[in-house]
């Protein structure tokens, strides 16, 4: 019933053979697999609820009041955060919890203080060494970059270069003025 579709797929494929070599093919897939690795990495993708929280979202008086609260992951401080927050979690705001080092690497972001109005460059260290903490989970993308940036992506685990590379929490502290 279905011979000719039969001999017309063997006929394709003997043509195909003749004509191509296996290096040749397996040099066209390749290009095409990190052709897509460059690609993939940079499709946009919504941010625009980030935006509305930070820009004169409904409720602004309970949004003023939690960017200062270093427990709340409105905190001017956490504008690029992925992490639990070591202040929930038995550190503080630029301190790791008793039985855990900081990382060796980090990230940083730039932050906006409502109070003063400046932009403050702020370095993100995990803590490592015990099990996630599992309290205040946040996790913030303004200005975050894709990950082939790494120093600005906020997605990986820094512990890595720690000899425990268990994640427990994430510090949050200033480093300086980010000028323009």
């Amino acid at each position: 019933m279905f011979d000719w579709f039969d001999k017309l797929a063997e006929r394709q494929t003997r043509q195909l053979a003749q004509g191509v070599s296996r290096r040749h093919a397996l040099n066209r897939i390749s290009r095409a697999l990190v052709g897509a690795a460059f690609i993939l990495p940079v499709l946009p993708f919504d941010r625009g609820e980030a935006k509305a929280a930070t820009h004169g979202a409904p409720g602004k008086g309970k949004a003023n009041a939690a960017a200062e609260d270093a427990t709340a992951c409105e905190y001017w401080r956490y504008c690029a955060i992925d992490g639990f927050l070591c202040s929930c979690c038995g550190g503080s705001l630029t301190q790791c919890p008793p039985g855990t080092n900081a990382s060796k690497v980090s990230w940083v972001g730039t932050c906006h203080n409502p109070k003063d109005g400046k932009d403050y460059l702020v370095s993100y260290n995990d803590c490592c060494g015990k099990t996630a903490c599992g309290r205040c989970m946040c996790n913030t993308n303004l200005r975050e970059r894709p990950g082939y940036n790494l120093g600005l992506h906020n997605d990986i685990n820094w512990c890595m270069s720690n000899d425990n590379s268990m994640f427990h929490c994430t510090t949050a502290s200033v480093v300086g003025l980010a000028e323009a």
